[in-house]
């Protein structure tokens, strides 16, 4: 029977690439409804872990337990429909096609028909969408681009969202805008990972703070906690 109190528990996991090892051993559990970020130096395995848990990338060992079910090493399309979410690193939508079509492409994988209603509530929900829905994706500012792959991905009505850098390469305004919008998917509902190189952003706005060092987890605490922690602040956010 599944913790409702915990939607994702990892336990012991490891993976990497052919021969290099990234994850050494990584256990952590979020909980149901949390805003968590993961943050750390480059090349400490934190989109690694993101991958892993979405079957990106293959875990040699330990269980990746999703709302009850260990979904280790499943197809990333399985995972999908059990209402795990993932928004990679980078630009990931249609750039040569509308915003509006965007979001029919977020919901490939359904079969309903309240697919139109859905995206009309994305349009409510994410207004800067519906003033831009017959723009082309490739012509609208990195935060807009950020919004739109993250409302293509809540079509799929997610209970638990991770987010790979939202804020990678946008201008301060643009952060806060993104920023502004993850607080409003986990208000409204979805549980929320984010991998973030902005660390004092993203711990200011989590319950729960990550600090993954070389494939392992450093420090782990509330946002506030890992924050304040004296070591954590002279290595990761700048004293």
């Amino acid at each position: 029977m599944a913790d409702e109190a915990r939607i994702l528990e990892i336990n012991d996991l490891f993976s990497g690439y052919g021969e290099i090892e990234v994850l050494k051993g990584v256990s952590l559990e979020i909980e149901n409804g949390e805003i968590a970020s993961i943050i750390g130096a480059n090349g400490a395995g934190k989109s690694t872990l993101l991958k892993t848990v979405f079957g990106l990338v293959k875990a040699s060992h330990g269980s990746v337990v999703f709302d009850g079910q260990d979904i280790a090493n499943k197809r990333p399309t399985d995972i999908l429909r059990l209402g795990l979410s993932y928004v990679p690193q980078g630009r990931c939508n249609f750039p040569a096609m509308s915003v509006n079509d965007n979001l029919e492409m977020g919901a490939y994988i359904r079969t309903d028909k309240e697919v139109k209603a859905d995206i009309e509530s994305m349009f409510e929900r994410f207004p800067i969408l519906e003033a831009r829905k017959e723009v082309m994706a490739g012509n609208m500012s990195g935060g807009e681009q950020q919004i739109l792959e993250m409302a293509m991905a809540l079509l799929l009505h997610p209970k638990l969202i991770m987010i790979d850098e939202p804020s990678l390469g946008l201008a301060p305004q643009l952060v806060e805008l993104v920023f502004k919008a993850i607080q409003r998917i986990n208000a409204d509902g979805t549980t929320t990972v984010m991998v973030e190189q902005n660390a004092k952003k993203a711990l200011s706005v989590s319950d729960h703070g990550i600090v993954l060092v070389l494939g392992q987890i450093g420090f782990e605490g509330t946002g506030e906690e890992i924050a304040n922690n004296e070591e954590v602040r002279r290595h990761y956010l700048g004293g």
